[in-house]
């Protein structure tokens, strides 16, 4: 300092007591900011320990197959039919697998997709209780079989809008009814709907947030998965899209698009419903990967054969060993449906990995139907 003026040295020393006063404020800042962080994921787990403790429901994992009980042995050959006609006729009509096995007075359904499983449940029990089967009759059956699983749809929408106290639009009702046909590696989608509408009402209500809002849209969440086999794009934004078409608020619809992050969460309601979200997901027991991935494959499959414009469904059978797959019949003939088998089943060998064979079946059906007076 002997070489400073008074001035140069009054400012060096102002520099050294500013440099050292930042640095004492960086490390008393640094120490506030890790003490509110460690304090803040403190009080989050225990807000998310409370609403788990305080929420506590039953849950039955999903499988693939439903049994229906027979009056008597004999059932099974008129369930076969003459050359098998008559299970050959309603695993079509169905899309699921008939099992007639050495199991004594029961038949096995099996098929991936519930609805299909719940429609021929309905549709087989009804033959059974009528005893006449036969391939017209088991038309009749099915078709009143999905009629009543439409009813039970709704009946199930609204089941959970009343468990959850909330009104919803009856097009919504729907939606949701259908998530419980729907699963997520095993886990009912409608039962985990609820789940997150529970979760995220008394997480809110720990962070003093509006909980009505919060619970709305923790049961709507997932409605997108209600479509999203019917609609290009992922469930999250068809889901905020569906709410926005039917008057949902927009926090409700952002909470949706950003439940996976697809979206930037615009409210503390967003961020609530990520957090219920997973905490049902991440459960013990409550989703089986190895089961998501064998249904993704028979998805793929029955995607694909769908994708020509003269198939009119496709179903995956024998749990991906056989796929069977109806044709428009106004849109080929019986020689462009053999040239159709062909090029399905080199498509799958081209796209899809699978063990063993899978064998393409094509349907082409006409019936015509006249009324005698």
């Amino acid at each position: 300092l002997s070489g400073f003026t008074r001035e140069e040295a009054k400012e060096y020393l102002l520099k050294l007591v500013e440099a050292d006063a930042e640095k004492h404020f960086a490390q008393r800042i640094a120490a506030v900011e890790r003490r509110y962080r460690q304090e803040a994921e403190k009080l989050a787990k225990e807000i998310l320990a409370t609403a788990v403790q305080r929420y506590a429901a039953e849950y039955a994992e999903e499988n693939t197959v439903s049994t229906v009980p027979l009056p008597s042995e004999e059932f099974k050959g008129r369930i076969i039919g003459r050359e098998g006609r008559n299970i050959r006729t309603f695993e079509a009509l169905t899309g699921v697998d008939v099992l007639v096995d050495d199991t004594p007075d029961v038949v096995v359904l099996s098929s991936f997709n519930p609805l299909r499983r719940e429609i021929a449940r309905l549709a087989m029990e009804k033959l059974i209780e009528d005893g006449r089967i036969h391939p017209a009759r088991i038309e009749e059956k099915v078709r009143r079989a999905k009629e009543r699983v439409e009813e039970l749809i709704r009946e199930y929408g609204e089941r959970a809008t009343f468990e959850v106290g909330l009104e919803l639009p009856p097009e919504l009702i729907m939606l949701l009814g259908r998530l419980h046909f729907r699963t997520s590696y095993g886990q009912n989608q409608l039962q985990h709907s609820l789940e997150v509408s529970y979760l995220s009402r008394l997480i809110a209500e720990e962070l003093g947030v509006d909980a009505n809002l919060a619970k709305r849209a923790g049961l709507l969440h997932d409605i997108g998965k209600a479509l999203d086999q019917e609609v290009e794009g992922s469930h999250a934004l068809i889901g905020a899209d569906l709410a926005r078409r039917y008057g949902e608020k927009p926090l409700i619809v952002n909470a949706i698009a950003a439940h996976h992050e697809e979206a930037e969460p615009a409210s503390v309601i967003a961020a609530i419903v990520q957090a219920a979200d997973t905490l049902s997901a991440a459960r013990p027991g409550a989703r089986r990967e190895t089961y998501e991935r064998y249904i993704q494959r028979l998805r793929e499959l029955e995607e694909l054969c769908r994708a020509y414009p003269e198939v009119g469904e496709a179903y995956a059978l024998q749990a991906g060993r056989e796929v069977r797959v109806v044709v428009r019949p106004e849109r080929t003939s019986d020689e462009m449906a053999s040239k159709l088998a062909y090029d399905i089943a080199r498509q799958i060998e081209e796209q899809l990995q699978y063990p063993g064979e899978i064998k393409v079946t094509v349907i082409r059906q006409v019936q015509y139907t006249e009324t005698a007076r």
